[in-house]
């Protein structure tokens, strides 16, 4: 099993949302994030005031699926999510040894 990651822009949660749907995917975990890549923040006036914006708001987006759906998984949150602007996000993706359903007590893949 894998964990797929995925830091995209708030207004595209909808889309990747969608696209995850489409293809199966039954439940994920979303978690307001801020932070900065490559674009370092940006500069912004508020009230004849410029200040700096250093931490930039994202979406934290976090999925457990099968090794088999993984690569499909990550293909799809990547087309959702992708502007072709600075800032679309970035997509990792980790091993998970063992998933227990709380309810159930069921362990591996019979729990996702």
């Amino acid at each position: 099993m894998k964990l797929i990651t995925a830091i995209v822009k708030p207004y595209r949660l909808d889309e990747v949302k969608t696209a995850l749907q489409e293809i199966g995917v039954h439940g994920l975990t979303v978690t307001e994030a801020s932070g900065y890549g490559r674009q370092r923040g940006h500069t912004e006036v508020y009230r004849g005031a410029e200040y700096q914006v250093d931490l930039v708001p994202k979406v934290r987006i976090e999925v457990v699926v099968d090794d088999a759906a993984a690569d499909d998984v990550i293909d799809a949150i990547v087309k959702a999510a992708q502007t072709g602007k600075i800032g679309d996000g970035k997509v990792w993706a980790l091993p998970v040894d063992t998933v227990v359903r709380v309810r159930t007590g069921e362990r591996g893949p019979d729990a996702l």
